[in-house]
């Protein structure tokens, strides 16, 4: 440890003459502390809805997908599609149909969208999971099913357990038609069940087997999307370079986050936002701390002129209080985290701050990361580090013999 750092660290610590110094000291301790837990926690609420999201999307969503680039449908290749099964880190592939279609059920109708999915898709998302009413079911020897996203059910107000009305679903024919002939096609299924996952999804979707979307809409053999499931542990960036060096560049592959990259691209925003707007406040302290440091300087003035006398230069005397900016800076900090910490333990332990009933948690979810510890810790210890440069300057430019006052 330097001369400098160990002169401020004397100063932090050693009693003031005045005791309104160490009220002003330590109001900046706990103001930068009560910063420094609030930033901390606020990103570790953003990191826990968005993990939140993240599991409740793999639900529905894949963990890659596999979409033409031009173009809504195309016919899989048999031979692409075999080497894209066999790579290590893909464990299953499904293929999946969506469009657009109209939907009645007894008296009501509404728009949606119609996704056709084969055996695959269940493995492939655990969609099973997110069944709140009924069951999983797309088809038997006898009828086909239809699950209803929870939003959809409820819309068309459908009866999950009337075996007997049938989901009435049109789809827009291909191509142009005559002057007498229907411009929809019209195709029966069972509701069988209705799942909750997230608004836009239940909303949205309706579930059918995939031959019966095909054969609605009139497209045997096309699909809409691959979809894949990996390996657990294996590297996810690497087998989707594979799958893109097999599928060209006509397809496009999308990972689970570009799937809804504008959505959680929007929640990033969110969240550095609110970081920015808590940092500010952490500004408005930092004058607390310009005030404390200044009481320092002046009340040791004859000490700065003594040291001067002895040999130190204005740059050592600068860097005292400099350190001393950052002592005050890091102690607040580690108290900070300190506070932050046993709030992230109670919440995840206890879920002492909870979420109105009809959310799919309790409790507020939280979830902390290294790479937000770091920002925090670089925003902190800046702003203390800023807030004792004016105080620095002034003990800079006291001479090294005090004039008798």
């Amino acid at each position: 440890m330097n001369l400098s750092l160990k002169i401020a660290r004397r100063y932090l610590f050693a009693k003031k003459s005045t005791n309104a110094i160490n009220i002003i000291t330590g109001i900046s301790v706990l103001g930068i502390s009560i910063g420094t837990g609030a930033l901390v926690l606020v990103l570790s609420v953003f990191n826990g809805f968005e993990d939140l999201i993240m599991q409740l999307f793999g639900r529905f969503n894949p963990d890659v997908k596999i979409t033409v680039a031009v173009g809504k449908t195309f016919t899989p290749d048999s031979t692409q599609l075999a080497d894209i099964i066999a790579l290590p880190g893909v464990e299953f592939a499904s293929k999946t149909l969506e469009e657009v279609a109209f939907f009645e059920y007894s008296e009501s109708q509404d728009f949606g969208s119609l996704k056709g999915v084969d055996a695959n898709y269940l493995k492939v998302t655990g969609i099973d999971s997110s069944i709140f009413e009924g069951v999983y079911s797309l088809r038997d020897e006898e009828r086909y099913y239809a699950v209803l996203g929870g939003g959809m059910r409820n819309k068309l107000s459908v009866n999950i357990d009337d075996p007997f009305e049938p989901l009435a679903i049109f789809m827009a024919k291909r191509g142009n038609t005559g002057t007498l002939e229907q411009p929809f096609k019209k195709r029966f299924a069972y509701p069988a069940g209705a799942f909750k996952i997230q608004q836009d999804f239940d909303n949205q979707y309706v579930l059918v087997s995939l031959d019966f979307a095909q054969d609605l809409l009139g497209a045997q053999g096309e699909v809409s999307a691959l979809e894949l499931k990996l390996r657990p542990g294996t590297d996810a960036g690497a087998t989707i370079e594979d799958l893109r060096r097999i599928v060209g560049k006509d397809f496009l592959v999308k990972n689970r986050y570009q799937q809804d990259e504008s959505f959680l691209k929007l929640m990033n925003i969110e969240k550095w936002m609110s970081f920015a707007i808590l940092s500010l406040t952490l500004v408005l302290v930092a004058f607390n701390m310009i005030g404390s440091l200044w009481m320092i300087v002046l009340e040791k003035k004859s000490d700065i002129a003594i040291l001067k006398s002895m040999g130190a230069d204005s740059n050592t005397v600068r860097n005292i209080f400099l350190g001393e900016g950052f002592l005050l800076s890091l102690l607040g900090l580690g108290l900070g985290f300190l506070l932050a910490f046993a709030l992230y333990l109670l919440q995840t332990n206890f879920g002492i701050v909870p979420i109105p009933d009809g959310f799919v948690v309790s409790a507020y979810p939280i979830s902390m990361r290294f790479f937000d510890l770091l920002s925090v810790t670089a925003v902190v210890l800046s702003i203390g580090m800023l807030a004792s440069v004016p105080a620095a300057l002034r003990a800079k430019r006291i001479p090294a013999l005090l004039r008798e006052e």
